[in-house]
């Protein structure tokens, strides 16, 4: 069985680095490579790679971004390519994902080879780690001004700003901004912790809202309270969350 290799890194040294590597290891094969996020979504969705050596800290799109733009479920199986510090790297291990922390040696690359090598099953779909690292790597991921979603055909690169409220549904979130809406495979906390906390408030499980476009609060029943946005959009904050309104005193 060959396998074959999709390489994604935004240095260009360092994916000839590990094409060279890859050229001495038996039954691997480079289908080929991507210099960013963008490029590394197409490649993923056309050479339909069996292993991805994945860059992490990538400009504009990260290696994460990545993986939730494909989604864990479609994510071929990947070789992280990291160079998170220590308190980082935890996460990968409690999770038993393996790993290059930059820079690796040769004999670190062949380790990890045989590793893909002795576990067959790391070439399945079975993504159950790897969404349990991905949860988990929302608490140590820094926040972001942008998202990228796929309209169609086409990728679109979403300003956090614009963003007026996210609602959760079923495994899905939809993001609306003005006259738009866009739906990714993300959970409520994970986008959440990538969002900047002074302009963007959960007020339910299944909905956050931009501050920046709330309008008013109307007393409901049981507690809660309606959020009427700028647009007239009518949505729930539930008792549980009213503490967060309360410190905007």
């Amino acid at each position: 069985m060959t396998i074959n290799a999709l390489i994604v890194d935004d240095e260009p040294l360092a994916r000839q680095r590990i094409r060279q590597m890859i050229a001495d290891e038996p039954g691997f094969n480079v289908a080929g490579e991507a210099g960013n996020g963008l490029e590394a979504l197409t490649q993923i969705e056309s050479l339909h790679p069996d292993l991805v050596f994945l860059d992490i800290q990538m400009p504009e799109l990260d290696g994460f971004g990545v993986i939730e733009a494909i989604g864990v479920e479609r994510m071929p199986p990947t070789l992280f390519v990291t160079a998170y510090d220590a308190h980082a790297l935890r996460a990968f291990e409690f999770h038993a994902m393996d790993y290059l922390l930059k820079p690796f040696d040769r004999e670190r690359f062949s380790q990890a080879l045989k590793w893909v090598r002795e576990h067959p099953q790391a070439l399945c779909r079975d993504q159950g780690g790897f969404k349990s690292l991905m949860e988990t790597m929302d608490t140590v991921r820094s926040r972001t001004d942008r998202f990228l979603v796929k309209s169609g055909e086409r990728w679109v690169v979403l300003q956090t700003k614009h963003i007026r409220w996210i609602v959760a549904e079923e495994n899905y979130v939809r993001i609306q901004l003005d006259g738009t809406s866009h739906l990714i495979r993300q959970t409520m906390s994970g986008i959440l912790a990538r969002l900047d906390p002074l302009c963007f408030k959960r007020i339910h499980r299944s909905s956050i809202v931009n501050l920046d476009f709330v309008q008013e609060l109307h007393p409901w029943t049981g507690g809660d309270l309606v959020v009427v946005m700028q647009d007239g959009t009518r949505l729930t904050l539930s008792r549980t969350y009213r503490h967060q309104f309360t410190e905007l005193k």
